[in-house]
């Protein structure tokens, strides 16, 4: 059955691919396949059980007090609202406001973490055999890359609303409003006013997906991470590659 099925994707990737890419393709899936017995149904088994467990690790870590905020996923205040800040350190009542504006903002970020979990795991679930052939195959970040292509607009879609209410639970986007306010009262100033529901948004997803990528790195390339009999198994094929 294996073989069938992976005789129809070479059937199928010959109407597209050069001969060249064919090649190395077949050779890929020779030697993924090669004397370990790795069925289909094992490889994408194993490459979803991997999966699974890097994301809930990267989800449950992000989503936890202080998960953005003290980790290197920590989002700063955004560069274009830089200028205010400076100026309104000198300001009575803001004379603390980066530190502030940062902790609300990665507050924020951490409520809409827990989100993130339910589409990663819809996505996991649509993953194909040649999906997870590829990605088993492919470089370091390839499941990464794969997740950040097909979940980054839904994500962004479910994190904005969050983001933005939790913004407001913690009075930050008032906050910012009144700092601009001041700022744009101040004598020679030009007058500005960024947004920080879009920053937050984006920066809680590219610390997210700078996340999932080092679980995704440390399975594949620390033995001791594979911590069941399928994903040694499967993981053992991709290392013969090396």
């Amino acid at each position: 059955m294996l073989k069938k099925s992976l005789l129809l994707v070479i059937a199928l990737l010959t109407l597209q691919l050069g001969n060249a890419q064919l090649d190395g393709l077949i050779k890929k899936t020779e030697k993924a396949l090669k004397g370990g017995g790795l069925s289909q149904e094992e490889a994408g088994n194993g490459l979803k059980e991997a999966l699974n467990a890097g994301i809930s690790e990267a989800v449950d870590f992000l989503s936890a007090k202080d998960g953005y905020l003290k980790s290197p996923y920590k989002i700063l205040v955004p560069e274009e609202a830089q200028v205010v800040v400076d100026k309104l350190k000198t300001v009575p009542g803001f004379t603390n406001i980066e530190a502030d504006l940062t902790e609300r903002m990665n507050r924020a970020a951490e409520d809409a973490a827990t989100k993130a979990k339910p589409i990663f795991m819809s996505a996991i679930k649509k993953m194909t055999f040649q999906d997870a052939l590829n990605i088993l195959m492919g470089n370091q970040d390839a499941a990464t890359r794969y997740l950040e292509k097909t979940t980054s607009t839904q994500l962004y879609t479910e994190f904005l609303p969050v983001i933005q209410s939790s913004l407001d639970k913690v009075n930050a986007r008032e906050y910012w409003r009144n700092a601009v306010t001041a700022y744009n009262k101040l004598p020679l100033v030009t007058k500005t006013n960024p947004e920080l529901d879009d920053h937050v948004t984006k920066k809680a997803l590219v610390g997210m997906f700078s996340l999932v990528e080092k679980k995704e790195k440390g399975i594949r390339t620390d033995v001791g991470q594979r911590n069941s009999p399928l994903l040694k198994k499967v993981f053992a094929e991709q290392d013969k590659k090396k």
